[in-house]
């Protein structure tokens, strides 16, 4: 004969030899005088649905596995998708801990805002070592990026399947050994600069720009920047503008109609980050930042718009006759910024088909921050 077990404010209360049958040899629960337990309402249902439990009393009614599920869900936030990791990982042989105060495991979140601690396979509570700190959270919620790092997401979808996510902070370097030269000069256009006689090992060591090449071209040595590429050199002091497109806006500081002097570096910078902020507005200033922090890494971003990113990153570049594949997609965010979970599903989707690490570049004007996210098969 099974045990039963009652509601009350604590937990439900299971007697008997609960703590042998439940908490030592099965990690459910926490101990509680003599040999009784308390479950959350999730350990509980999880029991009433093996039939290891009888039924659970709540205001003076035995409730079975279906009644007492709908009882918890009317009175718990998301009970029933966190009901659904919960069995899913219990099938694959985890032992879990809900972060309830009082409950093994609640002082291990290290940060995160989890729902579960997830054990190692063969451990359990309360000292097992952690295999993930797992939150839950449904295929329509949203996910503040910021604090994200650390925790294990399960994304549970409108058809009940779930998918795991796998966050962590990085921070990237790379290998890259490449200082471009002074004395660079170039043309500002709309939304690219031209330099007509860059140095060889512009392009073929640092992997700046594109050659302006074909089969009838009559110039050697011409390259297109783009305009995050020529901000950065002309940053460093290697590249400077001989002239520029004239607009029917003024751009960059100090400029009229974005005319500057030829030998002003730093108005050769303004006006490339005048030129950007025009076309692409203020998000080309966090591209921006994440750009030339990539660089001081060593590390070479180019455009990822073929793969729908800001950046796709390349870590050690000897030279483009022998380039590596890429081996990260980066978007930039805002740190406030929130995931809706059918974005981050397509990113990370899309970085794992091309076989890139997907990696969001959360910055503001202070500071920047790197998140690795990768599908996890538990």
């Amino acid at each position: 004969m099974q045990p039963d077990g009652e509601l009350r404010d604590d937990g439900i209360q299971v007697g008997g030899d609960a703590r042998q049958r439940f908490y030592d040899s099965r990690g459910y629960g926490r101990p509680r005088d003599g040999n009784a337990i308390s479950l959350t309402p999730l350990e509980a249902a999880h029991l009433l649905f093996r039939g290891d439990l009888g039924a659970v009393s709540v205001d003076g009614e035995d409730l079975g596995f279906e009644a007492f599920f709908v009882h918890a869900a009317a009175v718990q936030d998301r009970f029933a998708v966190r009901f659904l990791v919960y069995a899913d990982l219990r099938d694959r042989g985890f032992y879990l801990s809900p972060t309830r105060e009082g409950w093994p495991g609640h002082d291990r979140q290290a940060g995160t805002d989890a729902d579960f601690i997830v054990y190692e396979r063969g451990e359990s509570p309360p000292s097992g070592g952690i295999a993930h700190r797992l939150r839950v959270v449904g295929e329509r919620e949203s996910i503040p990026a910021a604090g994200l790092a650390g925790t294990t997401l399960a994304v549970v979808d409108e058809e009940s399947d779930i998918t795991y996510f796998e966050t962590a902070a990085i921070d990237p370097a790379g290998g890259t050994d490449y200082d471009a030269p002074q004395g660079i000069t170039g043309v500002l256009l709309a939304d690219r600069v031209v330099v007509w006689d860059a140095p060889t090992d512009l392009y073929d060591r640092g992997f700046y720009g594109r050659p302006l090449s074909g089969r009838a071209a009559t110039l050697d040595g011409a390259l297109q920047l783009s305009l995050l590429e020529a901000a950065y050199l002309a940053g460093t002091g290697s590249l400077r503008l001989t002239e520029t497109l004239a607009l029917s806006e003024p751009v960059g500081k100090g400029s009229t109609h974005g005319g500057v002097s030829s030998d002003d570096d730093g108005s050769a910078a303004a006006a490339i980050r005048g030129r950007g902020r025009a076309v692409e507005g203020k998000k080309f200033d966090r591209r921006r930042r994440i750009y030339r922090d990539l660089r001081n890494r060593d590390i070479v971003p180019k455009t990822g718009f073929k793969f729908g990113a800001d950046f796709r990153t390349y870590l050690d570049v000897g030279t483009v006759e022998d380039l590596p594949h890429s081996e990260h997609l980066v978007r930039v965010i805002e740190p406030d910024h929130a995931f809706v979970p059918r974005e981050l599903s397509l990113d990370v989707r899309l970085a794992g088909g091309v076989r890139k690490r997907m990696v969001f570049a959360l910055t503001d004007a202070s500071s920047i921050d790197y998140l690795s996210v990768d599908r996890l098969t538990p």
